[in-house]
């Protein structure tokens, strides 16, 4: 019996970091996430609507490889002041739908802007209230209505007082 124990705290040692390797291997480093077009900032209860807005498991799995768990309810209602759609013109073609809602539906929110940058994918740059970028989010597979969704949702801009 006197064998027995350590032998059994060396195997719980063993399974132990097996685990945490495993778990470590779930999450992505920051310049991956960010080739992925997530910049860390995400949590994961955002991965969980994105799920809602987008079919791409794929996309989602990655959304949470690179999420921050969320520690309170009120910061899963995390919003922002404003949006940048940025995206390749000579790519556009490619994305019919992020076409329709720059043609059709940008108009209905003065607080988003467009910008064309050579090479880009579509990806939506989430601002805080001092115009600074806080989060980059892919849309590529994006449908229209699950943009102005995701902008009516998480695009709060502040009025500012005169």
């Amino acid at each position: 019996m006197g064998r027995s124990l350590p032998v059994a705290v060396a195997v719980v040692a063993v399974v132990l970091v097996c685990c945490s390797a495993l778990c470590r291997a779930e999450r992505l480093g920051a310049r991956e996430c960010e080739d992925l077009g997530f910049t860390g900032l995400a949590l994961c209860s955002d991965c969980n609507a994105l799920s809602e807005f987008v079919k791409d498991q794929e996309l989602v799995e990655d959304c949470r490889k690179c999420c921050t768990e969320d520690s309170d309810d009120s910061i899963s209602k995390l919003t922002f002041s404003g949006a940048i759609i940025e995206v390749c013109m000579r790519k556009l073609v490619f994305y019919p739908e992020v076409v329709g809602f720059l043609e059709e539906d940008k108009d209905d929110f003065p607080y988003v802007e467009a910008r064309y940058s050579y090479g880009s994918p579509p990806k939506l740059i989430m601002l805080d209230n001092k115009g600074e970028q806080k989060e980059t989010i892919r849309i590529d597979n994006w449908k229209r209505e699950h943009i102005r969704q995701f902008l009516k949702e998480k695009v709060k801009p502040v009025k500012l007082d005169s």
